[in-house]
């Protein structure tokens, strides 16, 4: 539902961490063409060589050719993809490159380059256990095929080489995700105890919802789970704005919040205003990804009739839709200032009727099946003793 980088700290730390990456690799690239294929030859060999072979600049130009590559992913934004699409690029020509000009000659395989070192050393920087299996997989299978193909024994020991280095390579990235995790839970432990602070001075300016926010973040994350949309830690920014969902209400006034009678249609426009109020307090929030549609959208309809900007079917944000039904159920099985709660099945009965004019008909159906545990939490809820009087 969301982007890999969403965050503009994470966005720019791994556009860092890609230049740095790319201007290593072809510093080290270049260096050790240099020194292998002219330097080493002429200076210890004493042989009398040209700099590189036609041969060698047709797979200098292939290995060049993936910059302007990396550059149009930059612009687009195309972060996640782009590591992944230059190293792959890289092993395919080298493989190419390697088979054509070793295939059918007498001469032994001695190819390679230091970057394959750099890949797999540096690939961990990037905390992404994908990128860094891609690499090291990639490589051995590079060597693998290539000593099929010549019928060599020469690339045993780079193949050796390479599964060292990629056990080193992985105790690092462990570290690396381990330390990243120690923080990770650090900081949604204070989200955590910010956004339970919040919600607890919302409900002691309003007795009748205590609990309300607590109860729409369990269902709606319970709907949310059973569409399968989202990822764990998309599932977590979302639970905290499930939480901050009705935050706009500390701007109504406790003489309308708490009316025990009907609200005039003044009174009613202000108790509509929450939303916007609510996101628009927040909206600098770290944390809540763009789950800030759930707190200015979870009181649209699917017919167009809700507030505030009156979104019909699909132009309603995907969560905010999944809140409303979490909302509206706990509003009907909870009791009011103005009203006593509903009853579980009456509840259900109204969103089913709800399908298609109220509430997205897919998520209804989504409904039907994760209703059974929202029985049972309700009846394990600890409630107020008054509560249903």
């Amino acid at each position: 539902m969301q982007s890999s980088f969403e965050e503009p700290s994470l966005y720019h730390e791994e556009k860092r961490g890609l230049k740095w990456f790319i201007t290593l690799f072809y510093i080290l690239f270049i260096s050790f063409e240099i020194f292998y294929y002219y330097l080493h030859p002429k200076y210890v060999l004493h042989k009398d060589i040209l700099l590189f072979t036609d041969s060698r600049y047709f797979y200098h130009f292939l290995i060049f050719l993936l910059f302007p590559t990396v550059l149009f992913l930059l612009i687009k934004g195309k972060l996640y993809s782009i590591k992944f699409i230059f190293f792959l690029g890289f092993i395919i020509f080298t493989t190419f490159y390697d088979s054509v000009t070793y295939l059918g000659k007498e001469s032994g395989y001695d190819s390679g380059n230091i970057v394959e070192v750099f890949f797999i050393l540096f690939a961990p920087i990037f905390v992404n256990t994908a990128f860094f299996w891609t690499v090291s997989l990639g490589i051995l299978i590079k060597y693998s095929f290539i000593g099929l193909l010549l019928n060599t024994t020469e690339v045993l020991f780079p193949i050796a080489v390479i599964l060292f280095l990629s056990l080193l390579g992985f105790i690092i990235l462990k570290r690396y995700q381990g330390y990243v995790e120690a923080i990770k839970e650090s900081y949604d432990n204070q989200l955590s105890g910010i956004v339970k602070g919040v919600i607890a001075t919302l409900e002691l300016k309003d007795p009748y919802t205590r609990g309300h926010s607590e109860r729409v973040a369990y269902y709606a994350t319970s709907l949310a789970e059973a569409t399968r949309e989202y990822t764990k830690d998309q599932l977590r920014s979302f639970t905290y704005a499930c939480l901050l969902h009705d935050i706009g209400k500390v701007n109504i006034p406790d003489s309308i919040l708490m009316k025990p009678g009907k609200l005039t249609k003044e009174e009613y426009e202000i108790i509509k205003a929450h939303p916007v109020v609510g996101a628009n307090a927040i909206d600098k929030v770290n944390g809540l990804g763009d789950n800030l549609d759930i707190i200015k959208f979870h009181h649209e309809r699917w017919d167009g009739k809700g507030y505030p900007e009156q979104l019909r079917e699909k132009e309603i944000p995907y969560s905010a839709r999944v809140v409303a039904i979490a909302d509206a159920f706990d509003a009907m099985t909870s009791s009011r200032s103005y009203r006593s709660a509903m009853t579980l099945e009456v509840a259900y009965k109204r969103i089913i009727e709800g399908k298609g004019t109220q509430f997205d008909p897919e998520l209804v159906e989504k409904f039907k099946r994760v209703f059974p545990e929202w029985v049972t939490f309700h009846k394990s809820y600890d409630w107020n003793e008054n509560h249903f009087v």
